[in-house]
């Protein structure tokens, strides 16, 4: 493994303890442990590299979410299944799988129809448990009938410091078979799939075929010269076994070559048929084993997949995309970083096969160090299940090895693009296990993203090229990137880094004073678009405290570059001192609701470039008496500071007086966060925690003084929003506190309602969850900083 600053801190860190206090678990599911019975019911895994697209483990053993060809692809369950078939004087017959969820049966897609090429009808394992350990997950079989047990366990490479290695488009399932009888076991294994690969359009239409791969088969579709997206292949071979290999399904009409299939399997029927010409409804491959009594034998069946261009592009663009890599031309579309590295499916699946047994080694050691930790049990549950969104198609990395992401996933296609910086704020993993990729999004942020005035928009172009900016800044985003800019020198030690990019920091800091603080303050008054959507007019806590973080990061950055520092110093002691006794009420920070005295004077012909901000006659009426929309006034916001738990993610001391700070996230403790919701009203998006949950609200009005129309979201329970303030509470000593608010929301992800694996908001895979990786620090205090080679440690 490659030696790495980032990495050595988190092998530090979660080799330390720590107290652990309050409630466990669920009624039926421990923190960190094992799922059964109805807790299995939406358990999916991700597997599968860094922007290279996924296929989910779930927890019964199906593969589902099958999500390769650069999007999502949330309901994309194929007809694919490993089965096992024991010998003897009645064959048995099982997929190798436990039941199936009772919510599959009905209320999915296809349902009312029968759900025809759906694997369900085939016998099953009676008794199944699903065990995590990222980045690999085991499922556990056993059947009464079968004198074989068995363990599946997924995986895919993760290698902190070795982000190539962790981007590759591979997954592997390894199929152990006990026997604790008295006597030898024989037994068939099959992996059967159907050509999941081809796409059924004008276009393409008999383009596909299945192709010959030792110790398996590729699903393979060719792309048409006018669809060149359309092309994908799909690769399954065993290792360590010579397989018997059915290259064409039977084909013909209605279930003709799944019948046939299963016909095959049941009977223990080696079919060996030849790739053929054309099109094939499917594959399967056999692997006839002895298990010998009080023995085990494992069978690795490995993935991989290569879709090598895509038709994905994202926002406006002023000048067409950098020629990359050698390449004559600019890609006009996305097309993912493993198509640079590899030239065909074959290469990428004979790499993965010659350097499996480095990277599972590699892999394990990460998942090992990270377990053997005795931080808080519903702590490493949230901290692991969020780095299953590294894995997830949030993630895109482009064929110049430069990270790109949406915030989240619908269910076909990415949600809201383009790196949204106000999102990404909150993410704490990435820096710490990828610190390079990290570093892409700062440049992109820096460069592609900020024009000669300093305007960052906040949502970068894909494929990465100079953004249109006819919108808004966003306040939080592009200052919380200038504390990131500190984050990333110090992590890496690379002062030439910052050096080369410098100007352009600058640029951004000096942008931030003249739109939002004109008058040079020393705070965000004039209206400023943030990640709720909207903008706030007037001083208020949290995107103060966003400033105050920034021109404290980029005083030390100026120091370092020799650039002057007293105007920004200036700044920032008269923020501290507005912030203190001006946006504090006694209990926690506030906004001061302005729309006069502004340069910016007029909300309603402001509004007019605002998403969503129409002024009707009614609304008119309201803000006469209150101000503009959207405001929180006195509320209690839990993002309150939010600015300075994300100074002090970046290593940044503290800035504000720390009394104010403890009280502020006491408050929102206190008002906040509810352990039922049944009597919460909320008419925005209830689905994040409703009825029985638990949650930490975005927005409270303590003071009985909420506005007509408050900030939109402040009735809901975000995703990351909870972390953050655990881990920020953590900091300032509140550990009970802490670890209420965690367990309350890994509550509502305990498998039977929602997946644990996928904390949603808007989208799947949500990226502000990876907030969660800030618990470690806010238990530990733990990080390093590789310039001054200082390992700080609380």
């Amino acid at each position: 493994m490659k030696k790495n600053s980032s990495l050595f801190v988190l092998l530090m860190l979660v080799m330390l303890s720590c107290q652990k206090t309050g409630d466990r678990s669920t009624a039926g599911h421990e923190f960190n442990g094992s799922y059964t019975g109805e807790y299995l019911s939406h358990v999916a895994f991700p597997l599968g590299g860094i922007g290279a697209g996924m296929i989910c483990l779930e927890g019964t053993g199906a593969l589902s979410h099958v999500s390769v060809r650069n999007q999502p692809d949330v309901d994309n369950e194929p007809f694919i299944f490993a089965a096992l078939m024991v010998k003897g004087t009645e064959n048995k017959a099982r997929v190798l799988e436990g039941p199936v969820p009772m919510r599959k049966i009905f209320g999915v897609p296809g349902a009312g129809g029968g759900l025809g090429w759906k694997t369900y009808g085939l016998p099953r394992f009676e008794n199944c448990t699903f065990t995590t350990r990222f980045p690999s997950a085991s499922v556990e079989l056993q059947d009464k009938d079968i004198p074989l047990a068995v363990t599946l366990k997924g995986w895919s490479p993760f290698l902190p410091g070795d982000p190539d290695n962790s981007s590759l488009p591979v997954a592997a399932l390894e199929y152990t078979f006990t026997n604790n009888g008295n006597k030898d076991v024989e037994a068939v294994f099959s992996f059967n799939s159907v050509h999941f690969m081809k796409i059924y359009n004008p276009e393409v239409t008999g383009m596909d075929e299945i192709a010959d791969f030792p110790g398996g088969f590729i699903l393979q579709q060719h792309g048409a010269p006018e669809k060149p997206h359309t092309e994908g292949s799909f690769a399954i071979f065993v290792r360590d076994y010579e397989p018997v290999v059915d290259h064409c399904w039977f084909r013909g009409g209605w279930w003709d070559p799944i019948t046939l299939c299963w016909k095959n399997v049941e009977k223990g029927v080696l079919k060996d048929t030849p790739p053929q010409k054309g099109s094939a409804p499917g594959a399967s491959l056999y692997v006839p084993f002895t298990v010998a009594a009080g023995e085990s034998k494992t069978i690795p069946l490995l993935f991989a997949w290569y879709v090598p261009k895509s038709d994905l592009k994202a926002g406006q663009t002023t000048a067409p995309p950098e020629v990359c890599c050698g390449d004559e031309t600019p890609e006009t579309t996305y097309a993912p970083w493993y198509s640079l590295k590899f030239a065909n499916i074959r290469e990428v699946a004979n790499y993965w096969n010659t350097q499996y047994d480095f990277l599972k080694q590699q892999s394990e050691l990460f998942s090992q160090t990270f377990y053997s930790s005795t931080l808080p049990p519903e702590v490493m549950e949230a901290v692991a299940a969020n780095l299953s969104i590294i894995k997830s198609p949030t993630v895109l990395r482009q064929r110049d090895g430069r990270l790109w992401c949406w915030e989240g996933c619908n269910d076909n296609h990415g949600c809201c693009h383009g790196s949204c910086t106000h999102v990404w704020n909150y993410a704490q993993a990435i820096p710490t296990l990828f610190p390079a990729l990290e570093r892409s999004l700062r440049n992109t942020e820096f460069s592609a993203s900020q024009d000669t005035s300093g305007h960052q928009t906040f949502r970068s172009t894909l494929p990465i090229a100079p953004a249109t900016h006819t919108f808004y800044a966003a306040a939080d985003g592009q200052l919380g990137g200038i504390m990131k800019m500190y984050r990333e020198w110090r992590i890496s030690g690379n002062t030439q880094w910052l050096k080369d990019i410098w100007p352009r920091v600058q640029a951004s800091m000096d942008y931030c004073i003249s739109t939002w603080d004109p008058r040079h303050k020393g705070v965000v008054e004039e209206p400023h678009h943030n990640t709720y959507d909207i903008e706030f007019w007037g001083p208020d806590g949290m995107c103060t405290s966003f400033y105050l973080g920034a021109l404290t990061a980029f005083i030390e950055m100026a120091q370092e570059m020799e650039s002057p520092v007293e105007p920004y110093q200036e700044l920032l002691k008269k923020g501290i001192r507005f912030m203190e006794d001006s946006l504090y009420n006694g209990e926690y920070f506030i906004q001061l609701i302005r729309s006069k005295g502004l340069e910016a004077e007029d909300p309603v012909a402001a509004s007019q470039q605002s998403i969503r901000m129409n002024y009707s006659p009614e609304a008119l009426e309201i803000m006469q008496k209150e101000g503009p929309k959207y405001q929180y006034g006195n509320g209690c916001l839990s993002d309150g500071v939010l600015g300075l738990w994300i100074a002090r993610m970046c290593g940044l001391d503290e800035i504000v007086d720390p009394r104010l700070v403890k009280n502020h996230l006491k408050s929102v403790y206190r008002y906040n966060l509810r352990d039922d919701l049944s009597d919460h009203s909320n008419t925005q998006r209830p689905g994040y925690a409703l009825g029985k949950d638990g949650g930490l609200l975005l927005c409270s009005w303590p003071r009985g003084d909420e506005p007509t129309l408050p900030l939109v979201y402040s009735n809901e329970v975000w995703t990351g929003i909870e972390y953050q303030v655990a881990s920020h509470l953590m900091m300032e000593g509140m550990v009970d506190e802490a670890l209420h608010i965690v367990q309350a929301c890994r509550k509502r992800y305990d498998g039977r309602y929602r997946n644990p694996f996928n904390e949603y908001e808007c989208g799947h895979w949500y990226a502000r969850a990876m907030s969660s990786f800030g618990l470690i620090q806010g238990l530990t205090g733990l990080r390093y900083d590789a310039l001054s080679k200082t390992m700080y440690i609380d």
